[in-house]
């Protein structure tokens, strides 16, 4: 299931992912939110946080989003949030300028990434 982190900034497009997660998800989540931050900003800021158990998980639909976001002319940035074991299976993903994989412990990192553009000056541990 996919659902809106609605404490994102307002030109960010945030969610959780957890669970189980299929088409449904993009049809009536996703697409409709980033179709508005995309009306309202004219660039996209995307962030996705996988609460899930990525190493039990088929994530072929996380390979699929990656690379349509990449073809995005209007994605700014793109942040994936997962656990250790999860950045092992995605690490493979071709990484661009403006697409950036976290770890958990560094999520408000990706927030304010997504956001600004830049990583904050203090660490979070």
């Amino acid at each position: 299931m996919i659902t809106l982190l609605n404490d994102a900034p307002e030109n960010v497009a945030a969610f959780n992912a957890s669970g189980e997660i299929d088409q449904q998800d993009f049809k009536n989540i996703i697409i409709p939110h980033v179709n508005n931050k995309l009306a309202r900003f004219d660039e996209l800021n995307y962030l996705l946080y996988l609460n899930t158990d990525v190493e039990q998980t088929d994530i072929a639909w996380l390979t699929t989003l990656v690379s349509d976001l990449e073809k995005t002319k209007q994605c700014n940035r793109a942040a994936i949030v997962i656990d250790d074991a999860g950045l092992q299976k995605i690490n493979s993903f071709k990484t661009k300028e403006n697409f950036k994989i976290f770890s958990k412990d560094n999520v408000y990192s990706a927030m304010y990434w997504c956001n600004n553009g830049n990583e904050p000056e203090y660490s979070e541990k």
